[in-house]
């Protein structure tokens, strides 16, 4: 986790008109959150990738995985993220479906 991604997810969090046919509570939300946070390896990055990929603010996330070392970035957009100019072939762009079925 880090600090980019960190503020993105507080802002969602805080949209309460995203959460208003939830049946999860605000602080039910709150609870998973800080849980999610607890378990989180915070890293710095220090030098910026800028893989160039068509949502710049997207950027961060690949700069992130790398400096963190990390095996894979799950998410829905995988479109985009296969359209970066810069590549780390040891990182592993999947749906989180995917990631959960362990493939």
């Amino acid at each position: 986790m880090g600090q980019a991604l960190f503020a993105e997810y507080e802002a969602v969090l805080a949209r309460s008109d995203l959460f208003r046919r939830s049946p999860v509570s605000a602080g039910e939300r709150d609870a998973l959150w800080a849980a999610v946070i607890g378990r989180c390896k915070w890293v710095r990055v220090f030098y910026l990738w800028r893989p160039n990929l068509p949502d710049e603010a997207d950027n961060h996330l690949v700069e992130l995985a790398v400096a963190g070392n990390a095996k894979a970035i799950a998410t829905h957009n995988t479109r985009d993220f296969d359209r970066t100019e810069l590549r780390f072939p040891e990182l592993r762009i999947v749906t989180p479906a995917t990631l959960i079925a362990g493939h």
